[in-house]
C-alpha cells in the first residue's frame, strides 16, 4: 500500500538529506584537512612555549570534532524524541560558540599587535568582542529554546529540524559582521599608516592573513544571514556550523603559517621565536 505525503513532509525530508550530506562533507573535509597538516602541528604542540594563545589553539582546533560528532550523531541515529534533539543541539550549539570564540579571538589579538597593543585600540576592541559574544549568545539560545524540534514523517529518514522558523538567529551573524567589519578596517588603517615603514614578511604575512579571514567570515556571515531569512527547515541552519569549521581551519592554519614563518625567519637561534607568535606578549612595533 503507497503511502502519499504532504509538500511539507517532503520538503522537509529532502532538507534534512541535504543537511546529513552537508555534515558528511563537513567532517570529511577537517579530517582531511587534520591529516595534510598533522607533521606541522605537532611540529608545533612540541616545539612552541605554553601561552594562552596556544591554549586558544588547541581549543579552536579540537573543538569541531566534538561538534562535527555531535551532529552526525543527530542526524544519523533514528530519533523520536524531540527533547533528545533540543539536547543535542544545546550540546553542539556549545561547541559552535567556543570554536568561533577562539576563532575570533585569533584575529582580535593579531589586531591589537598589529596596533602595538594601543591601549586605546586594545580596550575598544576587547570590549566590542566581548558584548558580541555575550549578546549573541544570548539571541542563540533565547530564540532556540521554545522552538519545538520534529522528526521527519518520511519513514527512513532520520535526524531532526526546528518546525518554527528562527529567523531572529541572523541577529548573531549581523553582530559578527559588525565585529569583522570593525576589526578588518583597523587592519587596513593600520596597513596604510605602516606600508612603507614596515619590511617585515611576517608583517606582511599577518596583514594578509587578516583580511583573508575576515574577507571569508563577512562573505559567510552573509550567506548565513539571506539562509535564515529566506529557507525553511533543515536548510535555514545548514551554513551556520560550516561557518564555524572554514573559520576554524583558517585560524588554525593561518597560525601555523606564521609560528612557522617566525621559526625559519630567525632559524640562526633554533631557540627564539618572535613575540608575534605567540601574539599576546607582542608589545614593541611589528
Amino acid at each position: 500500500m503507497q503511502v502519499e505525503y504532504s509538500a511539507n513532509n517532503v520538503a522537509a525530508a529532502r532538507s534534512l538529506q541535504v543537511y546529513t550530506y552537508l555534515y558528511t562533507s563537513m567532517a570529511t573535509f577537517w579530517i582531511y584537512d587534520y591529516a595534510c597538516s598533522l607533521h606541522q602541528e605537532w611540529t608545533f604542540l612540541l616545539l612552541s612555549r605554553w601561552s594562552k594563545v596556544k591554549g586558544l589553539y588547541i581549543i579552536a582546533r579540537y573543538a569541531p570534532f566534538v561538534l562535527l560528532a555531535g551532529h552526525l550523531y543527530m542526524n544519523f541515529i533514528p530519533n523520536e524524541n524531540s527533547d533528545k534533539c533540543q539536547l543535542l543541539n544545546n550540546i553542539c550549539s556549545c561547541f559552535s560558540l567556543i570554536s568561533v570564540s577562539c576563532s575570533e579571538c585569533f584575529f582580535v589579538l593579531r589586531t591589537c599587535a598589529l596596533w602595538n597593543n594601543n591601549r586605546i585600540v586594545f580596550v575598544t576592541v576587547v570590549v566590542t568582542f566581548l558584548a558580541v559574544v555575550v549578546s549573541s549568545i544570548g539571541f542563540a539560545f533565547a530564540t532556540t529554546a521554545n522552538a519545538p524540534w520534529t522528526t521527519s514523517a518520511i519513514p527512513g529518514i532520520t535526524g531532526c529540524y526546528q518546525s518554527s522558523a528562527v529567523v531572529q538567529l541572523f541577529i548573531p551573524f549581523l553582530l559578527l559582521i559588525g565585529l569583522e567589519f570593525g576589526l578588518v578596517s583597523l587592519t587596513l588603517i593600520r596597513a596604510i599608516q605602516s606600508w612603507r615603514s614596515s619590511n617585515s614578511h611576517v608583517y606582511t604575512v599577518l596583514v594578509k592573513h587578516n583580511i583573508f579571514y575576515y574577507a571569508c567570515g563577512l562573505f559567510f556571515s552573509g550567506v548565513n544571514v539571506l539562509t535564515l531569512l529566506l529557507f525553511h527547515y533543515g536548510y535555514q541552519a545548514m551554513f551556520q556550523d560550516f561557518q564555524f569549521i572554514v573559520l576554524a581551519i583558517l585560524a588554525t592554519r593561518m597560525h601555523l603559517h606564521l609560528w612557522h614563518t617566525d621559526r625559519y625567519t630567525h632559524s640562526s637561534n633554533a631557540l627564539v621565536f618572535i613575540p608575534l607568535s605567540d601574539i599576546s606578549s607582542a608589545g614593541s612595533p611589528i
